[in-house]
């Protein structure tokens, strides 16, 4: 059961779909919910030549991203109020680096957690959805920023290719996959590899006996280029959710999305529910 969401909220208020499907998703649900909004700590810029930057820049900086943090509380609040959801919101200070670390460590208390899809007005947001993925030890449902519409589970696409990150994704996901009205499970393959085997069969079964019915398909790619292949076949059946393992590797102790989940959380269009 998923009765404790957790949802990063925007700086711009005036344009947060991750808050507007967390609470749509907690309402569903009949969870709590907390969101929490992070007031960075100012960035001295990096002068070229004698010029220096003015005096009060870092206060008025600061200034700048705490007014930001209490609109987008406030904003919240009142988008929960009177919709019957149980929700507070925090909002700390710290480091764009050190914020991905500290929403990763609270996510860890939640049963899900939602952020909102990297945008260019909002690079930091990479970090946060990396750190949740691999430190927070939580599934974390990635919102596109062009989503408009409230949660909707009529078509789940499940990806599948036997991996442990894509097994603990469909283990997480059996809550939200019992409200679904269809489900589809993909598995994509490189297509010089010849093979017998039915890509699927045994992960169906399994969700069978979960009660949950499911449709299996094999696509073969030439190109293993996979996101782009999943994205395209989550168009030609018109699913609105999608399931799939988060891979990565490790770098000076940063993790580092690996080129699948990239390519899915670049070019996505609908929400997606990750699990590493």
């Amino acid at each position: 059961m998923i009765k404790d969401i957790i949802v990063n909220l925007s700086l711009d208020s005036a344009h947060d779909c991750a808050r507007d499907y967390a609470i749509s998703l907690a309402e569903k649900l009949d969870a709590h919910l907390t969101a929490v909004v992070f007031s960075y700590d100012p960035v001295a810029p990096i002068m070229v030549g004698i010029e220096a930057f003015p005096a009060d820049y870092i206060d008025v900086e600061r200034e700048e991203y705490e007014k930001a943090a209490r609109k987008a509380s406030s904003d919240f609040l009142k988008a929960v109020g009177g919709r019957g959801v149980r929700a507070d919101c925090q909002s700390p200070h710290a480091s764009v680096a050190g914020a991905a670390g500290l929403f990763a460590r609270v996510a860890r208390h939640f049963d899900l957690a939602v952020v909102q899809q990297a945008g260019e007005k909002a690079p930091q947001t990479d970090f946060i959805i990396e750190a949740a993925l691999f430190e927070g030890g939580r599934p974390v449902i990635i919102v596109p920023y062009i989503q408009t519409s409230p949660p909707s589970l009529k078509h789940v696409l499940v990806c599948w290719d036997g991996s442990k990150p894509a097994a603990r994704a469909i283990s997480d996901a059996i809550p939200l996959l019992r409200r679904a009205d269809k489900i589809s499970v993909v598995t994509v393959v490189e297509a010089t590899k010849i093979t017998e085997e039915f890509p699927g069969a045994e992960i169906a079964k399994h969700l069978a006996r979960h009660g949950l019915k499911v449709e299996i398909k094999r696509i073969d790619v030439a190109d293993i280029d996979v996101g782009n292949a999943i994205l395209s076949h989550a168009a030609d059946i018109s699913a609105d959710f999608l399931v799939m393992g988060a891979y990565g590797h490790t770098r000076i102790r940063e993790f580092v999305l690996g080129g699948v989940t990239n390519e899915l959380l670049s070019s996505m269009t609908v929400p997606v529910l990750m699990s590493h």
